[in-house]
């Protein structure tokens, strides 16, 4: 079976097809939501105690692989964040709505008896997928908001709504928080699926700190697991940093998830540079059924190689996993960076024309899609 065949067939399962305009009022979705100020988070310093762990310095969290970043290059990285253009994309939001609105869209429903061997996975948008595993439905990174920044009106703006409204979700079971900065930890998408579903959130060390203490937090170290259900979470290595203000950088833990089960596992890499932890993931657990890899906000290159993975980073980072399907995230939603808006699923699909057609496919699809795995 040809790839393009076998993502039509995943594209166009969609049993529980409605019409959009007959059931609900555009106006009454909340496709995004106001960004919650947060400015306190600007000057926080919290510190984490740890003394017996390797990824940390007794000042902060550091990376397993090093970057040989100067003084020098963080002075470029500030000056290039002060001073670039942050708003080229020219995206008609409204019409957007309006088109997604206006189609036939298939939506997730709850499965209670779904087998555990059953997985659909929806693209939201950015780094945000809905995974259904089985009878459970896990957010990865849960952002609807409009600005990712601290403060509604600040910072990169949402450029497209999410493939999902926050009130066509099913039950949500877990989240899966992979560190603290804005484009994935947000606090408005938080509080509105606590209040409806009160489910536990997953994430690295330290990150507790944010959030507010009546949630239902697990923070956890790199290689450590948990048990939910049928499940279990275990929270991996990630090249990348953390930090939500001018006083807290990398002081709490950054990383990436695999969702097991007896048979198989999901990969979500969160936010991530290209390193070895790939090959290692691969030692120690095998090849994931589906790994959700980044391909967006790499430009310039030479400021954000160590920190973003570009198109080619992510289709070698595929390659050591020995992933049966990948999937594209971190991209379209939210311009962080220089490149273009299709830049990076154009760039993939150039690196994929040279593949070997032995190896498991790779794919870009729109948000509000889902995939059969």
């Amino acid at each position: 079976m040809s790839k393009k065949v076998e993502l039509e067939q995943l594209l166009t399962a969609a049993p529980n097809t409605i019409d959009l305009q007959q059931h609900n009022s555009v106006d009454a979705l909340h496709y995004r939501l106001p960004t919650e100020s947060c400015l306190g988070h600007l000057m926080a310093s919290p510190k984490y105690s740890a003394t017996d762990l390797q990824h940390h310095n007794g000042r902060h969290f550091i990376n397993i692989t090093q970057s040989p970043w100067a003084p020098t290059a963080k002075a470029k990285l500030l000056k290039w964040v002060l001073l670039r253009k942050s708003n080229t994309w020219q995206v008609d939001y409204q019409q957007a709505l309006t088109e997604r609105y206006s189609r036939m869209q298939s939506l997730p429903q709850n499965r209670p008896h779904a087998n555990l061997d059953d997985w659909q996975v929806w693209f939201v948008g950015h780094a945000t997928v809905l995974l259904q595993i089985g009878r459970y439905n896990i957010l990865t990174d849960p952002v609807w908001a409009d600005y990712v920044s601290p403060k509604q009106g600040l910072g990169p703006k949402r450029a497209i709504p999410a493939g999902l409204a926050l009130e066509q979700l099913p039950e949500i079971h877990a989240v899966l928080l992979s560190h603290n900065h804005y484009d994935h930890m947000d606090l408005a998408t938080l509080n509105w699926l606590h209040q409806r579903f009160e489910m536990p959130i997953y994430t690295g060390l330290g990150n507790g700190y944010y959030l507010p203490k009546h949630f239902k937090v697990m923070e956890m170290d790199w290689w450590q697991s948990a048990i939910f259900k049928d499940l279990k979470i275990i929270y991996t290595p990630a090249q990348h940093g953390s930090g939500r203000g001018m006083r807290d950088e990398n002081a709490a833990l950054w990383g990436a998830f695999c969702i097991q089960t007896d048979q198989d596992y999901c990969y979500f890499a969160g936010d991530t540079g290209y390193a070895d932890h790939f090959k290692d993931l691969h030692r120690r657990l095998g090849a994931p059924r589906l790994a959700l890899l980044p391909i967006g906000a790499y430009a310039p290159r030479e400021l954000l190689r160590y920190m973003h993975m570009n198109p080619q980073d992510a289709f070698q980072a595929h390659l050591d996993l020995q992933a049966k399907r990948s999937l594209a995230i971190h991209y379209r939603s939210y311009q962080l960076t220089d490149e273009l808006r299709d830049q990076p699923e154009f760039d993939l699909q150039q690196v994929l024309k040279n593949s070997s057609k032995l190896m498991g496919p790779f794919y870009c699809i729109q948000e509000g899609r889902k995939m059969i795995v």
